[in-house]
């Protein structure tokens, strides 16, 4: 299973790529909002020094517009800024063309905003690269988020769909150990729940005492 980091600051990106486990980047106009970049320009320079941060990695950089015609417009612009760029288009039904669009003409997608195994197979079905089940955000309406990873992750391999399944929405570092037994092919998480899962209250007993034991032989 892959990692990305669902944010667009900097520090964060640049700790989670120093770790060595990242694989790629995330992001949304909220979170563009909220490190204060606005205005097209700055966008494109912020997206683009994400890829560079990244090495190689993909980079979701999400659409605005909702008819057709706005979507690729804009997802054309956003695919020029830089090689790893994938396109996230929302599931609504001018996105789904979109995506078909998409496809036929070499960008490649991500589909966000799902919520239903119907949902993911429309997606699959226009060519988007990956499909982004919100997780946390089903469960909050007392449903399970990780089930319809596991539904999802079912039906596309009886179907062979090569569409992957990206996790989004986590909440815990919880989250991500469950989507991996679910069979998502990647979870993108704020680093928080990333860094989560080097804690353990025996991994740090068992360093002190490995520590305490080794000052014997100074």
């Amino acid at each position: 299973m892959k990692f990305f980091i669902d944010t667009a600051n900097l520090d964060q990106i640049k700790e989670a790529h120093e770790l060595g486990i990242l694989n790629g980047v995330t992001t949304n106009p909220s979170l563009m909002a909220k490190e204060g970049i606005k205005g097209q320009e700055a966008v494109t320079k912020h997206y683009k020094t994400i890829c560079e941060l990244v090495d190689g990695g993909d980079v979701s950089a999400e659409v605005i517009s909702t008819d057709f015609d706005g979507i690729v417009e804009e997802g054309k612009k956003l695919a020029a800024i830089h090689p790893n760029i994938v396109v996230k288009v929302p599931m609504i039904k001018d996105g789904v063309k979109a995506m078909k669009w998409f496809s036929d003409n070499g960008i490649r997608t991500n589909c966000t905003l799902v919520f239903s195994a119907g949902q993911a197979i429309l997606a699959a079905k226009a060519g988007a690269n990956y499909v982004s089940p919100f997780i946390g955000r089903i469960d909050d309406g007392n449903w399970d988020g990780v089930q319809l990873i596991e539904q999802i992750a079912h039906i596309y391999s009886v179907q062979g769909y090569e569409t992957e399944i990206l996790a989004a929405s986590i909440r815990s570092s919880l989250h991500i150990v469950k989507c991996a037994e679910a069979g998502a092919d990647v979870v993108t998480s704020p680093l928080e729940p990333i860094l989560g899962l080097l804690k353990h209250p025996l991994t740090d007993i068992g360093l002190a005492k490995f520590l305490e034991d080794a000052k014997k032989f100074q």
